[in-house]
């Protein structure tokens, strides 16, 4: 069985994402900086289980506020991000890579948002 969520590549691009994300989650616990670790777990997640929650929906403007919610999660994880990278726990060739990702995400939500 396949649900409607795994064909739509906003779905498929956030689960890649997190996948960098969530490593940086796992090496930010082992240096026990669990709120970081913890946050950007919470932030990461936000992004694809919104859309999948919302590929649930049985209207399309129930869609478009999941969607919205997995947009704001971009932000939150751009800025948690940019803590990191202040606080010398990321390097920048990294953050920028991973805020271009965001940005890539964040774009094709929007896009997608306009089709429902």
């Amino acid at each position: 069985m396949k649900f409607r969520f795994q064909d739509l590549q906003i779905w498929q691009f956030a689960i890649e994402l997190s996948d960098d994300l969530l490593d940086i989650a796992d090496d930010l616990e082992r240096k026990k900086l669990f709120r970081f670790a913890e946050q950007l777990r919470g932030a990461t997640m936000s992004m694809s289980n919104n859309i999948a929650e919302g590929s649930g929906s049985s209207s399309p403007r129930d869609f478009r506020n999941f969607l919205a919610i997995a947009r704001k999660s971009t932000f939150e994880n751009a800025n948690i991000l940019i803590i990191l990278n202040r606080r010398r726990h990321l390097a920048q060739d990294k953050l920028n890579d991973l805020l271009d990702k965001l940005d890539k995400e964040c774009r094709m939500i929007t896009n997608f948002k306009k089709t429902l």
